[in-house]
């Protein structure tokens, strides 16, 4: 398991002490900045987080992945978008809102937010009212012979 350290925020340090940010809070701040966009139908998880989920236990940071390559913060958002929404367009914005949510929350200068595109989940159709209208339509072909 690797070693979470914290991040330290420089232009917040002063004469009373450092500010110090957990990772898993800009997990969480960049996975509710990337749902938050139109066109995102949910993040990717693992079977942990959606064991957790069963038992009502809601999981923000999943989804998320922060590196640190010469001193810059580098996030990798990994999501799942509607159907029929533009991929390029939904995942532009998903980059400025993760970078304006961690900026604005943080003071972070990120280095990369890099979008993954797990899939794509198509609308759901519900089935009984199809199963409904083949019903009535056979009842009605039926009576008519």
């Amino acid at each position: 398991m690797a070693e979470q350290t914290d991040v330290s925020l420089i232009k917040a340090s002063s004469e009373l002490g450092d500010i110090k940010i957990s990772p898993n809070v800009l997990e969480i701040i960049a996975s509710i900045a990337s749902v938050q966009v139109n066109g995102v139908k949910r993040m990717r998880g693992s079977l942990a987080t959606s064991v957790n989920e069963l038992f009502g236990r809601k999981e923000f940071g999943k989804g998320i992945k922060l590196n640190f390559k010469d001193d810059k913060l580098i996030v990798d958002v990994y999501v799942y978008l509607n159907y029929g929404v533009s991929v390029p367009k939904v995942a532009l914005e998903i980059q400025e809102q993760v970078k304006q949510q961690l900026l604005f929350m943080t003071e972070l200068d990120l280095g990369e937010v890099n979008v993954h595109v797990e899939g794509i989940v198509p609308e759901r159709i519900d089935k009984k009212t199809e199963s409904n209208n083949l019903l009535n339509s056979n009842s009605s072909d039926k009576g008519e012979k």
